[in-house]
């Protein structure tokens, strides 16, 4: 049975892979890299760190560091998220719905603590969570399991004990490798793309989160390397 549940929390929790574009357009513009939609999607699910190294290997800059650029793009999308950062549909409904059932819950996300302490804030969702953990904390970001496997570790569940709830294929990736059950929600833009048929189940939102989903899920205990 399942005995914990793990959020991703950009494009789960809040609806802000659009901002995280609109940030990573801005930013790097600065540094000779004209970005558009496409070009980001490239790189949605990883750590800032690896989205920013990915570009860097593309075309090389010398005005700024890594590192800065890095900083600036979550500092961008912070204030952007303070702006118009919304709640996700669904989300406050699938919480009730896993806290009536007793099932404890944790975020594990790219994002970098920063980020993560100003969504949840700005949420107001910040007590919800048994575990807040980020992939910066680990050598390699998602699509590495690294951090799914930390996650449930620090919940003292198995892997294969969880569900992981996500939105990228970087992430589905990472969650089905530490075998884990998986709900993915892809942005709309995305939702036809048949990657995404490695999910055990594929939503349009949390909205759409019903308990005859729960009891597959569940049920796919002993075969879910199927």
């Amino acid at each position: 049975m399942i005995e914990a549940v793990i959020f991703d929390m950009d494009g789960v929790l809040i609806d802000s892979e659009p901002l995280w574009r609109e940030a990573e357009i801005l930013v790097f513009r600065k540094v000779g890299i004209y970005l558009n939609e496409e070009m980001c999607l490239q790189t949605t699910g990883l750590r800032t760190d690896e989205m920013v190294a990915h570009w860097y290997r593309f075309k090389p800059w010398s005005n700024k560091s890594q590192e800065e650029v890095g900083r600036e793009i979550n500092e961008t999308v912070c204030n952007i998220i303070e702006e118009r950062g919304v709640t996700a549909k669904g989300v406050r409904r699938a919480i009730n719905f896993f806290n009536s059932a007793g099932i404890p819950k944790a975020l594990a996300s790219s994002s970098s603590p920063e980020v993560i302490d100003r969504v949840l804030t700005k949420l107001g969702l910040k007590q919800e969570f048994r575990v807040i953990y980020s992939a910066e904390k680990e050598e390699f970001g998602k699509p590495h399991p690294a951090v799914y496997i930390t996650t449930a570790k620090k919940m003292n569940v198995q892997p294969v004990n969880c569900l992981a709830i996500e939105d990228s294929l970087a992430g589905l990736i990472a969650a089905k490798s530490a075998k884990m059950r998986t709900v993915v929600i892809p942005e709309e833009s995305n939702r036809d793309n048949p990657r995404f048929t490695i999910a055990d189940i594929r939503l349009n939102s949390l909205e759409d989160l019903s308990e005859g989903h729960w009891e597959l899920l569940n049920s796919l205990n002993g075969l879910h390397d199927r």
